[in-house]
C-alpha cells in the first residue's frame, strides 16, 4: 500500500484518551504507525459501536436476544395449535393475514398496533387442532397504506417463497414440515489455511437447466472433496426473483432459494458437506436490496423509508437497488437476525459480505480510484452507520461461533477493516485481494509475455496489510461473466474449441495457455494470501464464458452451467489442469504455506522473468520467459545446505 499523506496529528491527550477507550488501539497504531492521526477516527467508531451495543443490553435484553427476531417476527405456529404474527410497518394505517386459510379474505384476520410501528396477531386453533395455515399453502400481508392504498405484500421474515409456472412475481409459501431435517454431523474445525471453491447451484450442471441442491449435493461436493478444497463459498442462496442477477438483487432475505428445491435439500447439502471436513460459507448481501415492491423489502409498508433511506440515499444509482438504513433500530434487528437465522437453522459456517465497499462509505465507491491515501478511509466520506453494523455483524457471528470465518468483498484497501474490534477494527477474518485478478488480466490483454514486469507482479501479489489476512485468486466469478473472459480463455480463446484434444499434437497457444494457467494459479495460490479462492470450473479451464438466461440471448442455458464432464474424458487436455490444480492444493494441505508467514522473495529478475520465494519451508521458482528455460539456474536461499532441483 502506498505511503499515506500525513494528517495533523491529535494532541498527546487527544491520544491518550483513544487509547484508553480501545483496548488495543496501542497494537493497532504499533503495527502502523501512519494511523495515529486517526486515532480519534477510531475512537469514535469504537465508541459508537460499544454504545450500540449497551442500548442492545438495556432495552433488548443483549445482542443474543436481539439477533432472535426470527422467532417472533413473521408467522408461527403456536404449542396450542394457534398462530402468532408479527411485523414491523411504522408506515401503515392497517395490517392484515390473508391467504389459502382463509380463502384471501383481505380484512378478516387484522392485526393489532404496538409501539414503535410494530403489529402483532394472534389467531386462535381450530376446535380440531388441526393445523390452522398448513405447511405449503399461501400467505399474504396485507398493508392500507396512509394513503388508503391497499398493498399485498410478503413478509419480510418469510422463510420460503416460491414461482409457479409463468408467474412473474415470487409467493408466499408457508414452511412448517412435520418432519424438519436433522442436522447429523457437527462443525469441521476452522481450516488453518482456507482453500475456498466459489460455488452456484443453479449452474452447477452440464445439463441447460437449473440444476438442484440434490445434485450439488451428490455430484459436486464429492469433486470439491477431491479436489482438496476445504471450504465452500455458496452463492445466490438467498432468494432473488431475477435469475440473471447472480444472487446480488436480494427479495426475500430468510428465504432459501426455491429453484435449486426446498430448505430441507439445502440442510442437507450443507450438513454432507460437513461429513467431509468441509467448511459452508453463505454469500451474505446486507449491502443494498432489490427494488421489487410485489416480493421484495422495498415499499414494504407504503412508504419508501421502511428499511431503507428515504429519497435518493435510498437508492444505489448504479446497481439500481435500495440501500438499507443502518442507524434503524428495526434494520439492525431484521440484518443481525438474518445473520443469526443462515448460521442456526442452515449451519453455515460464515459469510462473504458482499459489496462492503459501498456499504462503507457514502460515495460508494464509485468513481473513486482509491490511490491508498488514509485520508480516503476517515472523515466524512464514510458511513460509519454501516460501519458499526458491520461490526456488530462480526461480533455477533464470532461470539456464537468462535471458529466463524467472515470475508470482505472491499476495492477501497480500508485500513484495519481485517483487525480486531479490540484494536477499533472491522473484525473480518480476511479480505478478497482483488487487485490480483486485475493484474493478470491486465497482463494477458495488454502486454507481450516478452514485456511482463516480474516486479510489479510480485509487488501486486504481497502489496497487503501486515497481519490483515488476505484471500488471494487468480480469477472468481467477475471474471466468468459474460462480457469478460476467463484466464483460460484468454490465454487459449477459439483454440480450446478445437485442439483440447491428446489426439492433436500441442500448438504454441494451446501449450503456452495451459502452462501459464498453472503458473498464474500456483504463484498466486502460495506468494498471494493466507486463503485461496477458485470459482467453480475454471479449475480446470473450463471454456467459455457465463450468462444466465435473459431476455438479450432469448433465455438460453447454454452458457448457465459448468460441463465437468469434460475433466472426466482422458482423451481431453482438461484433466491436466484439473489434477495440477488437486496436486496444488494436497501440496498445501501438506506443507501448510496459506498459514506461514509471508513470503520471502529472493529474486525478481526482470532480464531472465524468474520469480523465486521462500514460504512454508519450500523455494518457489517460476520461469516467465517466453522463449528461455534454464540449467544450472542459482538463487540465494535462507535454507541451510545446497538444494538441488532436478
Amino acid at each position: 500500500m502506498a505511503a499515506p499523506v500525513a494528517r495533523g496529528e491529535c494532541s498527546e491527550a487527544a491520544l491518550a484518551a483513544a487509547l484508553a477507550d480501545v483496548p488495543e488501539l496501542a497494537r493497532l497504531l504499533e503495527l502502523d504507525p501512519y494511523l495515529k492521526p486517526f486515532a480519534l477516527d477510531f475512537q469514535r467508531r469504537y465508541k459508537k459501536f460499544n454504545e450500540t451495543l449497551n442500548n442492545i443490553g438495556e432495552n433488548e435484553g443483549g445482542i443474543d436476544k436481539f439477533s432472535r427476531g426470527y422467532e417472533s417476527f413473521g408467522v408461527h405456529r403456536c404449542a396450542d395449535g394457534g398462530l402468532y404474527c408479527k411485523e414491523w410497518a411504522p408506515g401503515a394505517e392497517g395490517v392484515f393475514l390473508t391467504g389459502d386459510f382463509n380463502d384471501w379474505n383481505p380484512f378478516s384476520y387484522p392485526y393489532k398496533k404496538l409501539d414503535y410501528g410494530k403489529w402483532e396477531l394472534y389467531i386462535p386453533p381450530k376446535q380440531n387442532k388441526s393445523q390452522l395455515v398448513p405447511h405449503g399453502s399461501k400467505l399474504k400481508v396485507v398493508i392500507r397504506s396512509k394513503s388508503g392504498e391497499i398493498l399485498y405484500r410478503i413478509s419480510p421474515w418469510a422463510k420460503y417463497v416460491t414461482r409457479e409456472g409463468e408467474n412473474v412475481n415470487y409467493d408466499w409459501t408457508h414452511w412448517d414440515p412435520e418432519h424438519p431435517y436433522k442436522f447429523k454431523h457437527s462443525r469441521p474445525k476452522k481450516p488453518r489455511g482456507v482453500r475456498i471453491y466459489e460455488s452456484h447451484v443453479g449452474i452447477s450442471s452440464y445439463e441447460g437447466k437449473i440444476a438442484s441442491y440434490k445434485h450439488f449435493t451428490y455430484n459436486v461436493l464429492p469433486r470439491i472433496k477431491d479436489l482438496g478444497y476445504n471450504c465452500i463459498q455458496m452463492m445466490a442462496i438467498m432468494e432473488h426473483a431475477y435469475y440473471a442477477s447472480f444472487g446480488y438483487q436480494i427479495t426475500s432475505f430468510f428465504a432459501a432459494s426455491s429453484r435449486y428445491g426446498t430448505p430441507e435439500e439445502l440442510k442437507e447439502l450443507v450438513d454432507t458437506a460437513h461429513s467431509m471436513g468441509i467448511t459452508v460459507l453463505l454469500d451474505v448481501v446486507h449491502s443494498h436490496a432489490s427494488k421489487n415492491s410485489e416480493d421484495g423489502l422495498n415499499m414494504f409498508d407504503g412508504t419508501d423509508s421502511c428499511y431503507f433511506h428515504s429519497g435518493p440515499r435510498g437508492n444505489h444509482d448504479l446497481w439500481d437497488s435500495r440501500l438499507f438504513i443502518y442507524s434503524s433500530w428495526e434494520v439492525l434487528r431484521f440484518l443481525l437476525s438474518n445473520i443469526r437465522w443462515w448460521l442456526e437453522e442452515y449451519g453455515f459456517d460464515g459469510f462473504r459480505f458482499d459489496g462492503v465497499t459501498s456499504m462503507l462509505y457514502h460515495h460508494h465507491g464509485m468513481g473513486q480510484a482509491f490511490s491508498g491515501d488514509y485520508h480516503e478511509y476517515f472523515g466524512l466520506q464514510v458511513d460509519e452507520d454501516a460501519l458499526i453494523y458491520l461490526m456488530l455483524a462480526n461480533h455477533l457471528v464470532h461470539t456464537l461461533y468462535p471458529n466463524s470465518i467472515t470475508i470482505a468483498e472491499d476495492v477501497s484497501g480500508m485500513p484495519a477493516l481485517c483487525s480486531p474490534i479490540s484494536q477499533g477494527g472491522v473484525g473480518f477474518d480476511y479480505r478478497l485481494a482483488m487487485a490480483i485478478p486485475d493484474k493478470w488480466i491486465q497482463l494477458l490483454k495488454e502486454f507481450k509475455d516478452e514485456d511482463w514486469n516480474m516486479g510489479n507482479i510480485v509487488y501486486t501479489l504481497t502489496n497487503r496489510r501486515y497481519l490483515e489476512k488476505c484471500i488471494a485468486y487468480a480469477e472468481s466469478h467477475d471474471q466468468a461473466l459474460v462480457g469478460d473472459k476467463t484466464l483460460a480463455f484468454w490465454l487459449m480463446d477459439a483454440e480450446m474449441y478445437t485442439n483440447m484434444s491428446v489426439l492433436t499434437p500441442f500448438t504454441p497457444v494451446i501449450d503456452r495457455g495451459i502452462q501459464l494457467h498453472k503458473m498464474i494459479r500456483l504463484i498466486t495460490h502460495a506468494l498471494g494470501g493466507e486463503g485461496y479462492l477458485n470459482f467453480m470450473g475454471n479449475e480446470f479451464g473450463h471454456p467459455e464464458w457465463l450468462d444466465f438466461p435473459r431476455k438479450g440471448n432469448n433465455e438460453s442455458y447454454h452458457y448457465a452451467r459448468r460441463q465437468f464432464h469434460l475433466t472426466d474424458d482422458d482423451l481431453l487436455r482438461y484433466k491436466f489442469l484439473n489434477n495440477f490444480d488437486r496436486d496444488m492444493n494436497k501440496l498445501e494441505e501438506r506443507c501448510g504455506w496459506l498459514s506461514a508467514p509471508q513470503a520471502f522473495v529472493s529474486e525478481k529478475h526482470e532480464g531472465n522473468k524468474i520469480i523465486a520465494f521462500e514460504r512454508a519451508g519450500l523455494v518457489f521458482i517460476f520461469n516467465f520467459h517466453p522463449s528461455k528455460s534454464y540449467t544450472d539456474y542459482r538463487v540465494g536461499t535462507t535454507l541451510p545446505g545446497n538444494i538441488v532441483i532436478p
